[in-house]
């Protein structure tokens, strides 16, 4: 790609050294629920060969199979279950609620469960090529861990979780050897490393003292993997679901606001300033905060959308004019040190970058709808965020209550109501197990506070004995009063057992 064909289509396809660092916004997120999160990484981690392309037609096939056996009376080698019984079993039982405007479409969705669900449910799209959710928390784990090793060995562990073993209820195993009767797929039975180019680590200790979900995630996934052997099948990937879905919006927020910080310093280049010694207060946050408690949350993700939009078209136009210019950087974009190193070089060729920035204000203007999130790649970054977050609205009245894992909420029952941020229960479940993870003694909720905070979400601990989420705290028994205690709450672990032993665990 040169400069004129990213003149004619900036969205079209990125610089490669800007596309390949370690902190780009990749992949790039499109519509997802909390599900297809799941579902995703359940494909990414342990279904080799299978493209997220080929599950709504296999999803197809099996609706197929299941009419003909229906008619026949019949049912596959190895199934315990006739046609009738699994279409109940997957209509009904582990029916996952379609939106409602899918409410007249034809198609399997059902509670990703088991691994072998995901071989006929829960893609991104149901035609053309969707995005690998799951390529995206994998990432994230890579990310977050402090090195390779550390990472994979962490990827391990959570296949190994994710697996289905001879110790798992009753239901599950029934589940996993019924469907890979009927499909013929089974699950595993190898963990998939990821491909070199697809994970990154960063360097170590470059983001010490700094906001990082995706550090944040890493231990809190040790958290809920530890948890497992405490809980049926079905609550344990409820709690991994919520701690999903508020860790990837979370990570994929604050690449946003690095990407907004990395191209506000690349500008102050052009003009001429210089890089300090430290440059990692240049490019990383040192808090997070997308989301506050009890309020709105719409306009703030489309703000931080929009400026990365812009960013994004401002890197893309330097890293082409300095390629046209004869000049181009020949170092990397994943780390405070490499951006510093591309500051300095872009400061060095200024001259050759006169036209950059009217290039960038030309391009802002005539993309003006995609950097409003009402097209592209925006938009697919907003349907990301809110369908994530928000509480699943079913088609079917019935299964109103199927999401409680979410992150916002509507305020009242109208449909005009405003989306404010209220986790729901699991997701306040999965909060405090995970605050409370590795740690001995008792503690308040500005435990709780700091570790929301962590993940963006902004709540003031002495609100809480006094707000929904201290009512929510004490309706799910989670917290003592106690008068000792600040804001007279203390947290009670929800899994006493699992708060020892995964602290020793590598990060």
């Amino acid at each position: 790609m040169s400069l004129a064909e990213f003149k004619a289509s900036p969205w079209a396809k990125s610089h490669q050294l800007y596309k390949a660092a370690a902190l780009s916004v990749t992949p790039a997120p499109e519509y997802a629920n909390s599900e297809v999160l799941v579902a995703g990484l359940y494909r990414t981690i342990g279904l080799a060969g299978l493209s997220e392309g080929m599950v709504p037609p296999k999803g197809r096939e099996l609706d197929r199979n299941i009419g003909t056996r229906r008619d026949k009376r019949t049912k596959p080698e190895g199934a315990s279950l006739e046609g009738d019984a699994l279409h109940a079993l997957l209509h009904d039982v582990l029916e996952s609620p379609k939106l409602p405007n899918q409410s007249t479409k034809r198609f399997v969705q059902v509670t990703p469960l088991v691994g072998e669900t995901a071989s006929f449910s829960g893609s991104a799209r149901l035609a053309g090529n969707p995005w690998p959710a799951g390529s995206l928390v994998r990432r994230m784990v890579w990310l977050g861990s402090n090195s390779s090793e550390a990472a994979e060995a962490r990827w391990s562990r959570l296949f190994d979780a994710l697996m289905v073993h001879d110790d798992d209820d009753v239901f599950a195993r029934f589940l996993r050897d019924e469907l890979s009767a009927w499909t013929g797929i089974t699950w595993g039975p190898a963990c998939i490393p990821p491909d070199g180019t697809d994970v990154h680590c960063l360097p170590p200790g470059e983001l010490e003292g700094y906001a990082f979900p995706a550090r944040q995630f890493v231990r809190d996934l040790d958290a809920v993997v530890a948890a497992k052997p405490l809980m049926t099948r079905r609550q344990w990937t409820s709690l991994l679901e919520a701690l999903v879905r508020v860790a990837a919006v979370a990570h994929v927020a604050w690449l946003c606001e690095v990407q907004k910080m990395t191209w506000d310093r690349v500008r102050l280049a052009i003009e001429g300033q210089t890089v300090p010694d430290d440059p990692r207060t240049l490019f990383y946050p040192r808090v997070l905060s997308y989301l506050s408690y009890g309020t709105g949350a719409i306009s703030e993700l489309k703000d931080r959308t929009s400026k990365y939009l812009r960013s994004r078209l401002g890197m893309n136009a330097v890293l082409w004019t300095l390629d046209e210019a004869g000049a181009a950087f020949e170092g990397n974009l994943s780390s405070a040190t490499d951006l510093a190193g591309f500051c300095r070089h872009v400061g060095a060729h200024r001259s050759k970058l006169t036209e950059a920035m009217s290039l960038v204000d030309d391009l802002a203007d005539r993309e003006a709808r995609a950097l409003l999130c009402r097209k592209g790649v925006g938009s697919n970054l907003m349907e990301f965020g809110r369908h994530v977050l928000y509480q699943r609205q079913a088609a079917n009245p019935i299964l109103r209550g199927y999401d409680q894992g979410y992150i916002l909420r509507k305020r009242g029952a109208a449909k005009s109501s405003p989306w404010i941020c209220a986790p729901g229960p699991v997701a306040v479940l999965a909060l405090v197990h995970c605050s409370l993870a590795g740690l001995a003694g008792p503690r308040s909720v500005h435990r709780l506070a700091q570790h929301m905070a962590a993940y963006g979400i902004a709540v003031d601990y002495r609100d809480i004995a006094q707000n929904d989420l201290g009512h929510q705290l004490r309706m799910l028994g989670l917290v003592l009063d106690s008068p000792d205690a600040e804001s007279g709450m203390l947290l009670v672990p929800p899994f006493g057992a699992s708060q020892k032993g995964h602290a020793g665990v590598a990060q």
